[in-house]
């Protein structure tokens, strides 16, 4: 990564540059991951592209990304106070059949328990 590319990414109004970076760079960002996260955090004031971003690093590579996309995902929940994409991210992240993991989950993972609790107030 370059400096003239810190400083557009410096001017990301809401995380779209910063994701775009990522898809575009994705062989050969990972020695500024942790630059484009914060970058990222800093940024996108809604949860939009942080979910993105978690759900695109994870289907990727989950295991070289996982910190990333467990700091991605709890920047999410912290921003989507809507719930927008929280939900998004329950399937993308944890697979189509969370719902009936979702006890062994919730012990296993507390992004996975935050998101649950959030979405679904009644518990497991």
């Amino acid at each position: 990564m370059t400096d003239d590319d810190k400083k557009a990414l410096a001017k990301d109004p809401d995380g779209l540059l910063t994701y775009e970076y990522i898809a575009n760079h994705i062989g050969s960002c990972i020695d500024d991951m942790e630059y484009l996260v914060d970058n990222m955090v800093a940024v996108d004031l809604t949860g939009q592209f942080t979910a993105s971003a978690a759900r695109y690093l994870s289907a990727i590579d989950p295991t070289a990304y996982a910190a990333h996309v467990n700091r991605l995902i709890a920047a999410t929940i912290e921003k989507d106070r809507e719930r927008r994409y929280l939900g998004d991210l329950l399937q993308g992240i944890w697979g189509p059949d969370y719902a009936s993991r979702a006890a062994e989950l919730s012990a296993a993972d507390n992004n996975f328990r935050r998101i649950y609790k959030r979405l679904f107030s009644t518990g497991i």
